[in-house]
């Protein structure tokens, strides 16, 4: 379980990353970064007047998306073990989880009123939903392996300095 659990937990780290990276591109393309991912028009037309604004928002949901990656990868024992990798893991799938779960009222909306839900908010949360849900999954996994390492090498060999 503990492999399938590391697995997992890096491939929710690879979707985090790809979703920081996409962050640091739409802040490197400028206003029509902002309207081609439907962050809104003023968003744009901050980011047209030369606003710092939309850039540092931008740039610190990239963070906070690198890291879960972070978290994802520490606890895939790619990275050191990084402080509350439990917590950490949890808190991170379960607000995944909860932004995917705008995606039953997006539904709904669309059923109701065609061309008043853009295709790109209901892939946005069907995305949030499937990572949550992975994160959940891999920490699940690997809860009982999500322990601190002791780094003290005199504990493996057993003598005491």
């Amino acid at each position: 379980m503990r492999r399938l659990g590391q697995a997992t937990l890096r491939v929710a780290g690879i979707w985090s990353s790809v979703f920081a990276l996409l962050h640091v591109a739409v802040v490197a393309a400028g206003p029509f970064g902002y309207r081609l991912v439907g962050a809104g028009e003023e968003m744009a037309r901050l980011a047209e007047q030369g606003s710092w604004r939309p850039a540092v928002l931008t740039a610190s949901l990239a963070a906070v998306f690198a890291l879960a990656a972070a978290y994802a990868f520490s606890a895939a024992r790619l990275l050191p073990r990084l402080p509350f990798l439990k917590l950490g893991l949890l808190a991170i799938g379960v607000i995944y989880t909860i932004r995917g779960l705008f995606l039953a009222p997006q539904i709904g909306v669309l059923t109701r009123f065609p061309g008043q839900m853009n295709a790109r908010q209901l892939l946005f949360s069907l995305a949030a939903l499937v990572v949550g849900l992975i994160y959940l999954i891999g920490t699940r996994l690997s809860w009982n392996h999500l322990v601190p390492r002791d780094n003290r090498p005199w504990i493996a060999s057993g003598s005491v300095p």
